[in-house]
């Protein structure tokens, strides 16, 4: 038997300072409550309520029975990069050569994998706040500085090119845009993404995080690659294809990232799972009805929200056209919306994300996901309007 240590064990300042993930508090405490016998309407996690197609599930057991379970290239199954590279061809109208694909363990994967290439300590990497929650916990994790360029409301939550410009310093080596942007479900327009490239040539690298790319209503949103086509763009069958479980994403990289990423995958992730990639393959070339299906289904959701929200005095200032988000301004009901958050789902049993897992910016706002029936979101609308005729 060991004997008791005499120091605790340490814990690095990296960890110490990473941010909780509150989305998944608020997740942890509705389960908590259920549990209890209470009723919890869940608009807080940002997951396709969706299975995966079928035909993708019937491809991932072919390829089971067929001895795909094993390590594959590093890179990826050449198949897949092949299929990827036709898929960004075809919706983009762009040239993308397999060999600058690389698979990867999901999208976060992916971001871990650019960040590691593109970091060095005490590099930065500018992003909007309010943003994607792990962004900045992703770029300390290799020993980066997250510089946030606060975006407003009322200019639909752009990112401004000349405050990008400005905020430009020899240590930045990264741009991340996010466009169908989490929280706000904002698409940002290919002139602006334009501009953005502009402001940032020569002197540092765009990521453009586009998982939510075919998820738009009304408005198709621009790939990076259209504007500028040696950027970094992070993407993930887990949205679009209804796939988180899968942990499959993917990169595109300008060439000379290709064998820094590959040496890192090898070392932190070996590969992706085997069989996922061959079923990802069919996911691309025969799954467009289903998805076609499931964003239709978004979309109906998103009109009821912005329906109920109207009736509430609380329509956003620009509509959110773009994921599966929408997020709510509150400030007329609390000047602290972690503790309006948990009260409105102590209370009244709907689970929302807070803004503030979204950076500073986000403090006054909720985000509201769709990724739930119809007859869930109108009670969960139901319960939110009585909730604040209690505390208007």
């Amino acid at each position: 038997m060991s004997e008791p240590r005499d120091k605790p064990i340490p814990v690095s300042q990296r960890a110490q300072r990473m941010s909780p993930f509150l989305v998944m508090e608020v997740l942890e405490r509705a389960a908590a409550l259920s549990a209890q016998g209470r009723s919890i309407v869940h608009l807080e996690v940002g997951e396709p309520d969706f299975d995966t197609p079928a035909v993708v599930r019937e491809a991932a057991e072919r390829a089971m029975r067929d001895g795909h379970t094993h390590y594959t290239h590093s890179l990826g199954h050449p198949e897949l990069r092949a299929a990827i590279a036709e898929w960004l061809s075809a919706r983009h109208r762009v040239s993308v050569a397999p060999e600058r694909v690389v698979v990867t363990v999901g999208s976060s994967g992916g971001m871990l994998l650019a960040f590691g290439a593109l970091l060095d300590p005490g590099d930065e990497a500018l992003l909007s706040d309010p943003h994607y929650a792990c962004y900045p916990n992703f770029i300390q994790a290799f020993g980066g500085v997250a510089v946030r360029l606060p975006v407003r409301e009322e200019d639909g939550f752009q990112l401004d090119p000349q405050a990008v410009r400005a905020r430009l310093s020899p240590r930045t080596r990264a741009l991340v845009i996010n466009s169908p942007a989490n929280p706000t479900g904002i698409i940002t327009g290919k002139r602006r993404l334009e501009e953005l490239a502009e402001a940032v040539c020569g002197k540092a690298a765009i990521v453009s995080d586009e998982v939510y790319h075919g998820l738009t209503y009304g408005t198709e949103a621009a790939s990076i690659l259209e504007v500028c086509p040696d950027a970094v763009v992070v993407n993930s069958f887990s949205k679009l294809f209804a796939m988180t479980g899968w942990r499959l994403g993917y990169l595109v990289l300008p060439p000379p990232l290709v064998r820094p990423v590959q040496k890192l995958q090898q070392n932190l992730f070996i590969s992706a799972p085997d069989f996922a990639q061959l079923a990802a393959v069919v996911a691309l070339r025969q799954a467009g009805p289903d998805v076609e299906r499931m964003r239709q289904c978004y979309d109906e959701r998103r009109r009821l929200i912005l329906s109920r929200l109207a009736e509430m005095g609380l329509s956003p200032l620009v509509e959110p056209t773009g994921a599966f988000y929408v997020f709510v301004n509150v400030r007329r009901y609390t000047d602290d919306v972690y503790r309006f958050a948990f009260q409105l789902l102590e209370e009244a049993g709907v689970a929302v994300t807070p803004g503030t897992d979204f950076g500073p910016g986000g403090e006054g706002f909720i985000r509201i996901s769709y990724c739930n029936s119809l007859a869930n979101i109108q009670e969960g609308m139901d319960r939110m309007q009585s909730f604040l005729g209690r505390h208007g």
